[in-house]
């Protein structure tokens, strides 16, 4: 007669980092602590993908994998950008849920157990809200704009001000190992497949330590990313602008016509109606080729369909080997 070994449920912790050098220890040591102190009853695993770094991140945490065989490590050749990264962190994970945070603390790490916890009760997707934060007033108040815009836009019900933080159950991380998107959305993703969801409402503080590396230009890409996946508002825009303009414009030219053959008081506008009329629709044509191109290099993006990441090195990932093996042994009776 063999009994197998009863198997603890385990959390993984998957954490996306560049250049965080100065948070890469702290982050580490509070998940360690909150696990084995909080949360005893779970195996866990803690990995770190890192964006190819340049700030001597890498090299501590390889001191970080050498002192802990849970702490794990992906070093990616190149920095494939903040969704690509994360996206496919998450598809490495082992656990039975997994968490995903940022490496700033400004995704409290305090909020673990409680995700747990509403993950025990059932629900697949325990998302993290934020209801206010200590960044910078304008860039929360244009992000809250951002997300009531795309919410309005899309044919999905995307959840406001929902960043991607929060637990996700090993089924959702099944999913998205199926998907196959060479440039994931995850916000996107979780609002359309709608599994059972709880939100947690909390305060995002600022940074521990160092600086954001999001910019205009990353900001744009994650809002020109969500429009070009998730909406098809932008091209319907237009062609309805496009129908109006022209009939406005033909308008205009039927009462400029007018107006020159009858004389009317001796009618004398000359040219500035045409220039205004063709500064007016150049613009808009130049505004909705570039929307429209958008949507395009969306398509050629994924039609090239170029791997998510590249792998440079991973650390601790035989240690995994070996636990599912001494996991998997049983036990004769005599």
């Amino acid at each position: 007669m063999r009994e197998k070994i009863t198997r603890r449920k385990k959390i993984s912790i998957m954490i996306p980092c560049f250049n965080e050098v100065d948070n890469v220890g702290p982050m580490s040591e509070t998940i360690v602590k909150i696990m084995t102190e909080d949360l005893p009853q779970y195996d866990y695993e803690l990995l770190f993908i890192d964006n190819h770094s340049e700030d001597g991140t890498r090299e501590k945490l390889e001191e970080l994998c050498d002192g802990n065989h849970n702490i794990k490590a992906i070093f990616n050749v190149t920095n494939f950008g903040q969704f690509n990264s994360p996206f496919y962190g998450m598809c490495q994970t082992t656990g039975d849920a997994t968490i995903s945070m940022s490496c700033d603390f400004q995704d409290p790490p305090e909020l673990i157990p409680r995700y747990v916890e509403e993950w025990e009760k059932g629900y697949k997707i325990v998302s993290a809200i934020k209801s206010t934060s200590k960044e910078n007033g304008l860039i929360f108040f244009l992000r809250k704009c951002y997300y009531k815009l795309i919410r309005n836009m899309s044919t999905v019900k995307f959840i406001e001000n929902f960043t991607g933080t929060g637990l996700y159950d090993k089924s959702f991380i099944d999913l998205i190992r199926q998907l196959d998107d060479p440039i994931p959305f995850l916000r996107g993703i979780v609002a359309e497949y709608e599994f059972k969801r709880k939100d947690i409402l909390f305060e995002q503080p600022k940074r521990r330590s160092g600086k954001t590396s999001n910019n205009f230009y990353s900001l744009y890409d994650a809002a020109m990313l969500s429009i070009t996946s998730y909406t098809k508002v932008g091209l319907r825009v237009a062609t309805f602008v496009g129908f109006l303009s022209a009939a406005l414009s033909f308008i205009v030219a039927l009462v400029y016509l007018f107006l020159k053959l009858t004389d009317w008081h001796h009618f004398t506008a000359g040219y500035a109606p045409m220039v205004i009329g063709v500064f007016l629709i150049g613009s808009l044509q130049l505004f909705f080729i570039g929307l429209m191109g958008e949507y395009i290099l969306n398509i050629n993006t994924r039609i090239m369909h170029r791997p998510l990441v590249v792998e440079e090195k991973r650390l601790n990932f035989d240690e995994e080997a070996k636990t599912q093996d001494e996991s998997e042994r049983t036990i004769s009776d005599k």
